[in-house]
């Protein structure tokens, strides 16, 4: 199937690795220009030169308000045209409710939630027919996840403000989506089971609960990315995908 990608230009925050550079590295392979985003100056420019000429890296923290207006201004500058925005944002710190401070609900919003919205405004600004906004959310938008009471508290709402957005820009033209992973491995994923006093025992259990009794590839989300994004989505909005291998077992 040709996804149409060609020549389409994506802003990929979060994309120096885990879901947004798997992400990132889908739609660049299917001819898409990407700019990839990360905190670190060095590693963004890094992700970039791997994904080659139709790459440019930037440093952005997702919860600068100057972010997404630079975000836009490179996209145009660099490959002349915005056709959409993939918002990832590495994991809010691990932790139950009695363990997690002010702070660390505040710096979460921020760069989360806050970020997320002021990003997504601003690229449906500026998109027009046939531009899509992308979130890359979690599987606890619909099942909390044990010790991740911080990301159980902002997943969920901005599921919910993507939702409303697909409403608002749908007579546009414009297209709203979500994907909801689980447990792809990816260093957060590994990071998270390290936590335990047995990592190799937690990812066993987990994959028993997984119908594809695995976890799954950074490049298996990329590809659904990728689809998600592209014109050959043209009929899907305000969905959220799960990227899950069948570990919801609801509707």
């Amino acid at each position: 199937m040709d996804l149409g990608l060609k020549d389409r230009v994506y802003v990929v925050t979060g994309a120096t690795r885990g879901l947004g550079n798997a992400a990132a590295r889908a739609l660049v392979a299917d001819g898409a220009r990407v700019v990839v985003t990360g905190r670190d100056g060095e590693r963004a420019a890094q992700a970039a030169a791997a994904l080659g000429p139709d790459a440019v890296g930037l440093a952005v923290d997702n919860a600068d308000p100057r972010a997404p207006q630079r975000l836009v201004a490179a996209a145009r500058e660099r490959f002349g045209r915005l056709d959409g925005i993939l918002i990832s944002v590495g994991g809010p710190p691990a932790g139950f409710a009695a363990d997690t401070t002010d702070e660390q609900w505040e710096a979460a919003f921020a760069s989360v939630f806050l970020g997320a919205v002021r990003l997504a405004r601003t690229a449906a600004a500026e998109l027009g027919e046939g531009g899509v906004i992308g979130f890359v959310l979690s599987g606890s938008v619909h099942e909390p996840i044990p010790g991740l009471t911080i990301s159980n508290g902002l997943r969920p709402g901005l599921a919910g403000f993507a939702k409303s957005l697909s409403d608002e820009l749908g007579p546009r033209g414009i297209r709203v989506v979500g994907l909801l992973p689980a447990r792809i491995d990816t260093d957060r994923v590994r990071e998270l089971d390290a936590l335990s006093a047995d990592p190799e025992a937690t990812r066993t259990a987990n994959e028993s609960r997984i119908p594809l009794r695995r976890y799954g590839r950074p490049e298996e989300f990329g590809r659904a990315a990728a689809f998600l994004l592209s014109p050959a989505a043209s009929y899907l909005t305000g969905v959220m995908l799960p990227v899950d291998g069948g570990m919801r077992h609801g509707f």
